[in-house]
């Protein structure tokens, strides 16, 4: 039996990882999220969880769409850049070729394999991040791909430490 059976599942289920951008005001924001999931078939919905510590948070806040990037098995140093790196001191996407959207959503042109959201809602249960509900309104995706996974970057010590994202509602 496990000392702690959560973690232990948890880690066992090796969540993929995606890259989620936003933009409000001219305001980039993106950060590296493991939490994620398909909510409903059809209509196409899809949710995401963000960590209430993150720039990406609070910009997202104020935002009515975001861009799911898929990472593949080769882009590690992607989820180095958004996964250790805070956007409150940092500009993630200085070095990077970014286009946007019609919604001014930030599409990193090294992840083929994204979608764009609308935000339909926002549910903060009182944890450590929110889940953000959106329909989707574009996907795009060139072939099947082996996605990065949890497991397949290390220890990568985030942008902000855990005592961080303990805000209450």
């Amino acid at each position: 039996m496990s000392k702690h059976p959560f973690q232990t599942l948890m880690g066992s289920v090796n969540s993929a990882l995606v890259v989620v951008t936003t933009s409000v005001e001219n305001t980039q924001a993106g950060c590296l999220v493991g939490y994620h999931s398909q909510a409903s078939i059809s209509p196409q919905h899809y949710c995401i969880w963000l960590s209430k510590a993150n720039h990406t948070y609070r910009v997202g806040l104020r935002a009515t769409h975001f861009a799911v990037h898929f990472l593949t098995a080769d882009d590690l140093a992607l989820a180095q850049q958004f996964g250790t790196h805070s956007g409150q001191h940092v500009n993630k996407f200085a070095d990077l070729d970014v286009a946007t959207d019609a919604q001014s959503m930030p599409l990193l042109a090294d992840c083929p394999n994204h979608m764009v959201l609308e935000r339909i809602s926002l549910l903060d249960d009182g944890g450590d991040h929110v889940c953000v509900t959106g329909k989707v309104v574009s996907a795009h995706s060139n072939e099947k791909f082996t996605p990065l996974r949890v497991a397949d970057i290390g220890k990568l010590a985030p942008a902000h430490g855990s005592d961080e994202r303990i805000i209450e509602p």
